[in-house]
């Protein structure tokens, strides 16, 4: 599986804070910190109350290319701040995202044609968030056709089912973990699947648990990259052992230490 790393996000205070006063080193930490523990890309997000997104967006990038040449997962909604992370970036990159709205798709795609970037679909759109398993479909299909319409290569395009809270939308578990089976039989060849899985457990009192119970059920239907903690040991050494599980390592006693070394 394709690990995103997730912490460098202005969400954060301690982030948020880094950014506001140009502090390299604890940027460049989460950044070392997150790889050591299995992500092979690194998500940036300014996060929403950065005062100069731009800039700040620039700044991480650079910042971040200083000590690693992960991908680096460019994460904002508008489609600007995406842009100035490109341009700042010498590493490979993600756009991280666009929706299923034309006016998204038309700037997000030329994006990540003209940088050669990956690029992460939701199945979203200005109607809101998708209620059942046909709507999921059917968003993700609009996000596939553009792409195939406009040569964007299907193979470098994520989509994602939008993973929502299980406190407030226990119902829609099943359909979203159908969805990232589904999204699979769209097109030949197959869009790859993402996850923001952390989503799951908002406001719970019980994180990690619930997280790694929907990686292990999202790993079964075919998921192939999430957006996580990969500093979350237990998280991680679940989602070894369900790839073993299903036949995607070689078993050996020791197949944890083995994993990590690879």
């Amino acid at each position: 599986m394709f690990i995103i790393g997730e912490c460098i996000n202005g969400m954060s205070l301690k982030i948020a804070s880094a950014i506001s006063q140009r502090d390299k080193k604890i940027i460049q930490k989460y950044a070392l910190d997150q790889v050591s523990c299995g992500a092979d890309a690194l998500d940036l997000n300014c996060g929403p109350a950065s005062p100069k997104p731009l800039v700040d967006m620039a700044w991480l990038v650079e910042t971040v290319q200083e000590v690693t040449e992960k991908p680096l997962c460019l994460d904002s909604s508008n489609p600007k701040v995406i842009e100035e992370g490109l341009k700042a970036s010498q590493n490979k990159t993600i756009i991280n995202s666009t929706t299923a709205d034309p006016e998204k798709l038309d700037i997000l795609v030329a994006l990540a044609k003209q940088y050669k970037s990956k690029l992460i679909g939701i199945a979203i759109n200005a109607k809101g968030i998708p209620q059942n398993i046909d709507q999921r479909v059917e968003l993700a299909a609009t996000i596939v056709a553009y792409c195939q319409q406009n040569k964007f290569p299907v193979e470098d395009l994520y989509l994602d089912p939008i993973v929502l809270p299980i406190n407030v939308a226990q119902a829609q578990m099943k359909d979203i973990l159908s969805a990232i089976f589904e999204f699979k039989s769209i097109s030949q060849p197959s869009p790859k699947t993402i996850i923001g899985l952390s989503n799951i457990s908002q406001g719970s009192s019980v994180r990690s648990l619930i997280n790694r119970t929907f990686l292990t059920m999202a790993v079964a239907n075919g998921l192939d990259s999430a957006i996580l903690n990969s500093k979350d040991k237990a998280l991680m050494d679940t989602l070894i052992t369900a790839e073993l599980i299903l036949n995607k390592n070689i078993f050996c006693d020791s197949y944890l230490e083995a994993y990590r070394k690879k």
